[in-house]
C-alpha cells in the first residue's frame, strides 16, 4: 500500500518527511516484522523492535520519540477506527458481502466446515483484520453485529428467511439430536433440539448461497451448556447426579430456554436463577441473585433437577471441566 493511499484512507496524520513510500505488509506483533511491513503500535514498548526488524513505518495514537527519521511516522487518533476504515475500503476492493446474524448462528458456524470464500467473523479487531485483509475476491462473511462492527461492511445483507427447508428430528435428548437434513442423516450430534432452528437457518444460508459445506461433530457453544454436579456443586460424569446446572451468559436468550424447559422436561423440577436487573420474570420458580455467592446459596437451598442460571457461565464452580461427559438426558 502507497503512503498517500494510507493517509487519504485513515485522515493520519504524518509527522515527519519520510524517505519511503510504500508498505508491504500491516503487521501488529514486532517479532514478525519484516523489512518494508507498516507498523500498528498496540504495544508500545515493542515499537523499537519493530523498527530494529525493517518496519517502514509506524502507526500510533499517543505522542512518541521519532527513532528513525527515514521511515514513516504516522499519528492517528485512534489505532482501532484506523484499522476499521483499511477494512472498509478493501472489503468494497474486493466486492465482499457479509450477512449478519445472531450470537447462536455465528457459534454454530464455527463448527462447520465449509469453502475458503466462506468466513465465519469472530475474535478482536486485530484478528477480524487478519481473517479479512487477505480474503479471497467476492468472499462471503457471516458475522454478528453485537460482536464485530458492522461498519466495517459496505454491503450488509439479512440471511433470507423464505422457505426454510426443515431439519427433521429423529432422536432428541434436552442436550443431543440425531436429525436429517437434505436427505443426510446425523446421528448423535451434540446439540440441544433447542439450537435446531438457529441451525436451520444457518444451513439454509449456505445452501441458498451454493456454498460446499461439511457438519462434523458438533461440541459446546458456551450457550444453554450443561454440567452435571452433586450437591457439592462438583461437577460429576452423566448418571452419577440428578442435579444439572444449565448455564446461559446471554439474558436475551432465558425467555425461550424457560419455555423449551418447561415444554420438553415437563416431569423435572426446574428452577431459574436470573440476575437482579432483570425485572420481566413472573415466575414463582425464578429467583434473583446480585453475585456470584447468591447463586450458589440459591442452588444450596432448592431442590430441583434442572437449573437454568442466567448471565453468567461455568466458570462460577472454580472446578475444570475436562471430565465432564457428553449428557443424553432423555425426555
Amino acid at each position: 500500500m502507497r503512503l498517500e493511499n494510507f493517509l487519504a484512507l485513515t485522515q493520519a496524520t504524518l509527522v515527519n518527511e519520510p524517505y519511503i513510500n510504500s508498505f508491504e505488509n500491516i503487521v501488529f506483533e514486532a517479532s514478525k516484522i519484516k523489512r518494508g511491513d507498516l507498523f500498528f503500535a498496540y504495544d508500545y514498548k515493542n515499537i523499537e523492535l519493530a523498527v530494529a526488524n525493517g518496519a517502514y513505518g509506524v502507526v500510533f495514537e499517543s505522542p512518541t520519540q521519532i527513532s528513525d527519521s527515514e521511515i514513516a511516522w504516522i499519528k492517528v487518533n485512534s489505532l482501532d477506527n484506523a484499522l476499521k476504515k483499511l477494512l472498509r475500503f478493501k472489503m468494497i476492493e474486493k466486492e465482499i458481502v457479509a450477512y449478519e446474524c445472531n450470537e447462536i448462528v455465528l457459534k454454530l458456524s464455527l463448527q462447520i466446515i465449509t469453502q475458503l470464500n466462506f468466513i465465519s467473523l469472530t475474535g478482536d479487531l486485530k484478528s477480524i483484520f487478519k481473517s479479512l485483509w487477505n480474503a479471497e475476491n467476492k468472499t462471503t462473511v457471516l458475522f454478528c453485529p453485537a460482536l464485530s462492527d458492522r461498519e466495517i461492511f459496505a454491503n450488509v445483507k439479512k440471511i433470507p428467511t423464505n422457505s426454510f427447508e426443515s431439519i427433521v428430528i429423529m432422536e432428541q435428548t434436552l442436550f443431543e439430536t440425531s436429525f436429517i437434513y437434505d436427505n443426510i442423516f446425523y446421528e448423535r450430534q451434540l446439540i440441544s433440539p433447542f439450537f435446531i432452528p438457529y441451525l436451520e437457518e444457518l444451513l439454509h444460508l449456505l445452501k441458498t448461497l451454493k456454498i460446499n459445506y461439511k457438519l462434523k461433530k458438533f461440541t459446546p457453544i458456551n450457550h444453554f451448556e450443561a454440567v452435571f454436579t452433586n450437591k457439592k456443586f462438583e461437577i460429576k460424569s452423566f448418571g452419577t447426579s440428578d442435579k444439572v446446572l444449565i448455564f446461559e451468559p446471554n439474558i436475551n436468550l432465558i425467555d425461550s430456554q424457560i419455555l423449551f424447559l418447561q415444554r420438553h422436561a415437563s416431569w423435572a423440577s426446574i428452577i431459574f436463577i436470573a440476575p437482579s436487573h432483570i425485572k420481566s420474570y413472573e415466575n414463582k420458580n425464578i429467583f434473583i441473585y446480585k453475585n456470584e455467592k447468591d447463586i450458589i446459596n440459591i442452588l444450596k437451598n432448592n431442590n430441583f433437577h434442572f437449573a437454568l442460571i442466567a448471565g453468567v457461565d461455568k466458570s462460577i464452580l472454580n472446578k475444570p471441566l475436562s471430565n465432564q461427559m457428553q449428557l443424553t438426558m432423555d425426555f
